[in-house]
């Protein structure tokens, strides 16, 4: 309904009684009633306009009034009847000209000039004049005019068509304020798109949360929750929104759920990614490609859940016959010190080829033979590396091979020290003349003998 509309009726009766009340300050105007003969035109105006409803019969009366000599009073009653009938016929212009000029020249009493700017700017916001409409509205508040809740709901729309998205909101708030939770849809929604405009995204966000409650399955405020939250860069509150979605039951396609992980991994919860991947794969609802079986092993690893990672790895190891997955294959299982299985994948791996790092690949082989005490066959792969792990390997177990040699060593030397001071015991005791001789004393020489014997064969 167009407010020219609205401005009929009950509001052309408005501007019409303001006719009939008294002029407040007599510095302006002393006469505070009509003549007769102008009396009676005027009371026939008023009927043309407010129970005939005829504005052209009601302006003929009024031009034979203003072509009378009035008094102030009088001349000031005409122009707000003037304005009334004005209103009826369409010309809004002429109705706010009459009215500023009662205004203007004082015959519009103090008490009643709240109501006469409210009803112009009435009449500008009709006409499409906002920036006078708004003028009118503030000057109408300013002399002392309450809004109610529906004229501060109209108000806030206007303020915001004039591009006073500040005002727009706080009358907005007002009038939400007045409304509670249960407010109309269409309360939310301005308040929201306000906010936006005006950059409250906290606010925005709070406000859609309330209306969440609300509508908890509609799929538009839960996005715009997350999206503000990103443009505010709480990424790890647009995480939670997106993971409540999910849990909902919300996110359906496999972009939506490829976020859901790839937020998991970036937030340092690989674990809960990777279970969250492989279920979705598991319902088909993201593909099971090799792409997505890599990724999957890759944060279950992360994770240090190598048992899971292991059959993740050889299927795609096996959909792609991937000479790096089978690499990977054969860490996994070093990883759990499984090293039977881990040579087995890192030479399977060599054999299929794609290998980035093959010196790295007969490392860890040669490490699995060598757990597994197999020290030719360690030596054989760590040789075969031909890299500087190979050969610090290499080193690592020529030193081993020394220690142990130097130890044994050290073993018979130490066997013959012992001996050799048992002889010179034994030696002295005879040379004493003793008559009770140990029972070693009588094979001590040939033991000795057969000790250094094995100590030169060793060195030899």
């Amino acid at each position: 309904m167009r407010l020219a509309t609205f401005l009929t009726g009950a509001a052309i009766a408005g501007v019409v009684a303001l006719s009939a009340a008294p002029v407040a300050s007599a510095q302006v105007c002393e006469e505070t009633q009509f003549t007769s003969a102008a009396g009676q035109l005027y009371l026939d105006a008023e009927t043309e306009i407010l129970v005939n409803e005829n504005p052209q019969a009601a302006l003929a009366k009024l031009n034979q009034l203003r072509a009378m000599e009035l008094n102030c009073y009088e001349r000031g009653a005409v122009l707000r009847l003037g304005a009334a009938v004005k209103i009826q016929a369409g010309d809004m212009s002429g109705a706010v000209a009459d009215l500023e000029s009662a205004l203007a020249q004082g015959f519009i009493p103090e008490a009643e000039r709240p109501t006469t700017y409210f009803n112009i700017y009435q009449i500008y916001l009709s006409d499409g004049d906002l920036q006078k409409a708004v003028e009118y509205a503030e000057r109408w508040i300013a002399a002392g005019g309450r809004p109610d809740r529906d004229q501060k709901w109209t108000l806030s729309i206007v303020y915001h068509r004039a591009d006073d998205n500040a005002t727009a909101l706080r009358l907005a708030e007002e009038v939400f304020a007045n409304d509670g939770p249960n407010a109309a849809r269409e309360v939310y929604d301005f308040l929201i798109f306000l906010y936006d405009e005006t950059g409250n995204l906290a606010k925005k966000a709070e406000l859609l949360e309330q209306l969440l409650i609300r509508n908890p399955t509609e799929r538009r405020l839960w996005d715009a929750i997350a999206g503000d939250y990103y443009q505010a860069n709480e990424e790890r509150k647009a995480f939670e929104v997106q993971k409540a979605m999910y849990l909902g039951g919300i996110l359906q396609t496999e972009d939506e759920l490829m976020r859901i992980v790839n937020f998991y991994n970036r937030f340092d919860a690989p674990y809960e990614g990777a279970r969250v991947l492989e279920k979705e794969m598991n319902a088909g609802r993201i593909e099971t490609t090799f792409d997505k079986l890599e990724l999957l092993a890759n944060l279950y690893q992360v994770a240090r859940e190598y048992e899971k990672a292991i059959p993740v790895i050889e299927r795609a190891a096996q959909l792609n016959n991937s000479g790096e997955m089978y690499e990977r294959l054969g860490r996994s299982y070093a990883e759990l010190q499984d090293w039977e299985n881990a040579e087995e994948a890192l030479q399977r791996a060599l054999q299929v080829g794609g290998v980035k790092d093959r010196g790295l690949a007969w490392v860890l082989i040669g490490q699995s033979r060598y757990e597994r005490d197999d020290r030719s066959g360690a030596r054989e792969a760590f040789r075969n590396a031909n890299n500087r792990g190979g050969r610090g390997w290499l080193s690592f177990m020529q030193s081993e091979d020394e220690t142990e040699r130097a130890l044994v060593r050290f073993g018979i030397q130490t066997r013959v020290l012992e001996l050799e001071n048992e002889d010179r015991a034994c030696t002295q005791l005879r040379v004493l003349g003793g008559e009770n001789m140990p029972d070693g004393c009588g094979d001590v020489r040939d033991r000795l003998g057969a000790a250094r014997e094995e100590l030169a064969d060793f060195d030899a």
